[in-house]
């Protein structure tokens, strides 16, 4: 026997036991007080806290003021205990779909009363499939409202994981718990690659109805809230309002033309794109994005 095999077999049992410390008992009832968010852990089965939330402040997500009022006022509603629809975020990338998720939740949970306190719960796309166990948890804390956020939702071909999602948001039998609100962000209207509908249309004896069921699921929302490609005027209002708030200081002349050509250097305009440019901006200047 290699000597160095009862070596390792303690170092793997040490190691099993420290992670067995870190990581709570399966089934071990959550504790929500800890934080204002969770990731859910599908391979463990417990809310991993998020002390600090990475988000912006909702009044400086600009250009999408229609889309931040919707889900707003939705959002608001929930958190009253008020009837509330899921929402689904689509369309163009780097517009602020889940910066704007984040960001109500933000806005909400700091003015909601004790009675109807807000949590945000992120899971994981590929974790959809364990949707009734995270669901069961959150039905067992009634006094608790809880935004569900999946980003960046889609299927693709051979995944049925999307069948757990559709129950929960109508059709099972247990349905969606009323203390629950599903928010997901997509570059897809209908949460499929375009290939995969015409695949499906092209090997389907009926093509109308091969795709109607992936399609369908999309309809289970009751908002859709879509993001567009944003304009110049939109986009150097964003950098204008992201300048004003970190007290940049540059000129408006010498901003909007810098501004232009990082955008142009990068093919694209939209939030992300400006916000990558004010983190270069402050970088060049030595000032600090905070606050």
């Amino acid at each position: 026997m290699n000597v160095q095999e009862p070596l390792l077999s303690g170092l793997m049992e040490r190691i099993a036991r420290a992670l067995e410390r870190i990581a709570p008992p399966r089934g071990a009832k959550p504790d929500f007080g800890a934080a204002q968010a969770f990731v859910w852990q599908a391979e463990t089965g417990h809310f991993q806290p998020v002390a600090d939330v990475n988000r912006v402040p909702l009044p400086l997500l600009r250009g999408i003021d229609r889309m931040r009022d919707t889900l707003l006022s939705n959002t608001e509603r929930f958190a009253a205990g008020l009837p509330a629809n899921n929402a689904l975020l689509w369309g163009a990338r780097g517009m602020g779909k889940s910066s704007l998720v984040k960001a109500v939740h933000g806005e909400v949970s700091g003015r909601a009363s004790p009675a109807h306190d807000l949590k945000l719960v992120e899971i994981h796309r590929e974790d959809i499939g364990s949707l009734p166990h995270l669901l069961a948890h959150l039905r067992a804390a009634p006094a608790l409202r809880f935004i569900l956020f999946c980003d960046d939702l889609s299927f693709e071909a051979q995944d049925t994981s999307y069948k757990s999602l559709k129950a929960v948001l109508e059709g099972g039998i247990e349905g969606r718990p009323a203390n629950v609100l599903f928010y997901a962000t997509s570059n897809r209207r209908h949460l499929l690659a375009r290939e995969m509908a015409e695949n499906e249309r092209s090997t389907a004896i009926t093509p109308s109805e091969a795709v109607e069921e992936k399609v369908s699921l999309s309809d289970r929302f009751g908002l859709w809230i879509g993001f567009h490609h944003c304009s110049q005027d939109d986009y150097l209002e964003m950098v204008r309002g992201y300048a004003r708030h970190y007290g940049l200081g540059v000129p408006d002349a010498e901003l909007a033309g810098e501004a232009l050509a990082w955008a142009m250097a990068r093919g694209s305009r939209s939030g992300r794109v400006a916000w990558q440019f004010i983190q270069d901006l402050a970088g060049r200047l030595g000032k600090p994005l905070d606050g």
